[in-house]
């Protein structure tokens, strides 16, 4: 199956409203083997984490730093995804791999995550454009307003890094900015089918809320970064390797399945990606 670029009028949204929105972004076939793997292995399911949100709640996550040439990394590596990022992203030069993280939110357990901007934790890292940075989630899961989809303020982006504190055991976004914002620009339910994609960009105000639902949300995310984009505080340098690109059929191709125990996996009490 071939896969397209993106448009001009969808690269014109994303610079617009800070992301956008691609529908179908995986085959049916290839979101099974996503949502079977991210279910049944041990190695994804010893290496999650939870963060509790102001009520307790809890989110469950997997993240990991370099992607390896099991379905998740044949994912992150694949020309859909950074080709697709190349173009939305500024800059010149080669697209890195900063990390990818499974987000898993069980049914009526699953906790929400506050206000808050990627940049404004990897400010911290010391990553000096944010323009030349980007998150992609797809959807292993359908997500909607009953299962805690995520929700994005339009536009949030043009207004630069928000100041960050925290909210629980994650960092959240300046409620009195977030208002300021809430009052300006719309709210949008960023509601998906199972194997649709969104494209972010890192200054975009984004939450979403608890699973309240009898279905679970699971989704990836995949961050991106310029090799030129060097961070000054950050240990972990798969964020300026350049990623080898494999085609998008080596996600059905190949015969690897789940992750191997050797993968760099951050740690809960090392969560410098998260603070």
């Amino acid at each position: 199956m071939a896969y397209s670029t993106l448009t001009t009028d969808q690269i014109a949204a994303y610079h617009r409203d800070g992301y956008v929105i691609v529908n179908g972004f995986l085959s049916a076939e290839e979101t099974r083997k996503l949502h079977d793997i991210a279910v049944t292995d041990d190695v994804m399911r010893r290496n999650a984490f939870d963060l509790n949100d102001q009520t307790g709640k809890k989110t469950k996550l997997t993240l990991w730093y370099t992607p390896g040439d099991d379905m998740y990394g044949l994912l992150s590596k694949s020309e859909r995804m950074v080709h697709n990022g190349d173009l939305l992203m500024d800059g010149e030069g080669p697209v890195c791999h900063f990390h990818s993280k499974l987000m898993q939110k069980e049914p009526r357990v699953g906790g929400a995550w506050e206000w808050h901007q990627d940049y404004g934790y990897w400010y911290k890292n010391e990553f000096l454009f944010p323009d030349q940075m980007l998150s992609v989630m797809v959807a292993i899961t359908d997500a909607n307003k009953e299962n805690g989809c995520l929700q994005v303020i339009k536009g949030t982006h043009k207004m630069g890094r928000i100041e960050h504190g925290f909210s629980g055991e994650q960092v959240g976004a300046s409620q009195h900015y977030v208002d300021l914002a809430l009052k300006t620009m719309p709210l949008v339910y960023v509601e998906l089918k199972a194997g649709d994609a969104l494209f972010f960009h890192p200054n975009l105000l984004h939450r979403s809320e608890a699973n309240l639902s009898d279905h679970a949300r699971w989704s990836l995310i995949s961050c991106y970064n310029r090799a030129s984009n060097v961070p000054y505080n950050e240990p972990n340098l798969s964020c300026i390797k350049p990623l080898e690109v494999v085609p998008d059929s080596a996600l059905l191709d190949s015969a690897t399945h789940g992750l191997t125990d050797s993968m760099d996996f951050l740690e809960k009490d090392k969560d410098e990606a998260l603070k």
